[in-house]
């Protein structure tokens, strides 16, 4: 199967997850859903399961979450999260479509995941959340980042779509590739104002923009 294939999930695929597993208990899920991409399925596990080792418990808000499925792992990898918040500027039609079947899966779910769709500068976020985001576009990613540390939270980001034009990249062009020097600068502007930060890679057959930034107040 072709990790990073933009086709949707449909019951058609539900025998390409045929095990005991939880990944592919949660594919059976999103199968049965039928309205997300192939590649948002494996992006979101691969990012869920690298922030859990690093990260439990806590509120988790996930910003730009577009079908709050990685708000939805989270969970299901570390019950000692009591609630997600999953934040949009515009959600998804079918997200409720997407959370219906993970609840009828995980009754354990229903009604620990909240839906927001509101402007990501406006969400109040504090020190006990754990703030996530795959894939925000561009400067969201700063953002993202920014209202972190503003909040003292711990958080974790998989860039994409980096704007080189009007982002900063720390004078480090010179060396190394835009979006390279990009991701290098955000690290060390976190570690400048006091998060220790840890840098890891998702497969890239999923996606080539795959370097996933954790961060956690020093």
């Amino acid at each position: 199967m072709d990790r990073a294939s933009r086709n949707r999930l449909t019951e058609h695929l539900l025998p390409q997850f045929p095990g005991d597993t939880l990944f592919d208990a949660i594919g059976r899920a999103v199968c049965r859903a039928g309205c997300l991409p192939r590649k948002e399925l494996y992006e979101a596990w691969e990012v869920a399961r690298r922030v859990r080792r690093r990260f439990r418990g806590r509120r988790v808000v996930d910003l730009a979450c577009g079908h709050g499925l990685l708000a939805h792992i989270l969970l299901l990898l570390d019950d000692s999260s009591p609630e997600a918040l999953a934040v949009d500027l515009r959600l998804p039609k079918s997200a409720s479509r997407l959370e219906t079947a993970l609840c009828e899966a995980w009754p354990r779910l229903r009604g620990r995941v909240d839906f927001l769709e509101a402007d990501l500068g406006a969400v109040p976020l504090h020190r006990d959340d754990l703030v996530v985001s795959a894939h925000a576009c561009g400067g969201l990613t700063d953002l993202i980042l920014e209202r972190a540390v503003e909040a003292g939270a711990c958080v974790a980001v998989l860039p994409c779509c980096h704007d080189l034009k009007g982002g900063d990249l720390g004078g480090l062009e010179g060396w190394l590739d835009g979006p390279m020097a990009m991701d290098a600068t955000r690290v060390a502007r976190l570690r400048q104002q006091g998060y220790r930060v840890s840098t890891q890679l998702i497969p890239g057959d999923i996606t080539p923009k795959n370097r996933l930034l954790l961060a956690e107040p020093g």
